[in-house]
């Protein structure tokens, strides 16, 4: 997908979170996270990265232009946009997309979003520790995940440098690493589970 970028409006020295994803479909469950992420966190903003496809699944998602409408009827927020800056800045990697985020807008303070099942795998992830050393991670709890995720190995890695559940709104400000875990209202819903029953 091509043309120029055009990042989505954020004021100088705003905390803005990124919620990356295939959102194939967006469903309820990622408005749900991203609303807890803006009360939890800290955030001024959370912007939706819609991405062209997840490195780590062997199967293609549905249409960008298709997921691009979807979110965005989805996720009628003014604090939240949707974008497909992966696409535009032909990023494969988060590490990489993250790292070209913070050349783009320096003036900015972002936090890396995830719910706690990508924690549990995040080791998995092509450069997961530069991730963990470059940008503050807010997880979001997920059924059936929230102790696996905790003693995953990132969690574990990186257990020093996590933050007090009470200390949550400030992780926008603080210095990387730093990571913090809500627990929150639990919502099963989930893409591939749509995908299935034939709702996409």
């Amino acid at each position: 997908m091509g043309g120029a970028l055009i990042l989505p409006p954020a004021g100088r020295g705003q905390v803005v979170g990124l919620l990356g994803g295939s959102f194939d479909p967006p469903h309820l469950g990622h408005v749900a996270i991203t609303r807890q992420a803006l009360a939890r966190f800290g955030l001024d903003r959370v912007w939706w990265l819609v991405s062209p496809g997840n490195p780590l699944k062997s199967n293609g998602p549905a249409g960008m232009v298709r997921r691009l409408d979807a979110a965005r009827a989805m996720m009628r927020d003014p604090r939240v946009s949707i974008t497909d800056i992966e696409a535009r800045l032909r990023t494969r990697y988060t590490a990489d997309t993250i790292a070209a985020l913070q050349r783009l807008r320096p003036d900015l303070h972002f936090v890396w979003l995830m719910g706690s099942d990508n924690l549990a795998q995040f080791h998995r992830w092509q450069s997961w520790r530069k991730i963990m050393d470059s940008v503050p991670i807010g997880v979001l709890a997920r059924p059936g995940t929230g102790l696996s995720a905790q003693l995953a190995p990132a969690a574990r890695a990186y257990r020093w440098a996590r933050l007090r559940e009470s200390e949550g709104p400030r992780l926008g400000l603080a210095p990387a690493p730093a990571w913090a875990f809500a627990h929150i209202p639990l919502n099963a819903m989930s893409s591939s589970a749509i995908r299935a029953k034939g709702g996409w």
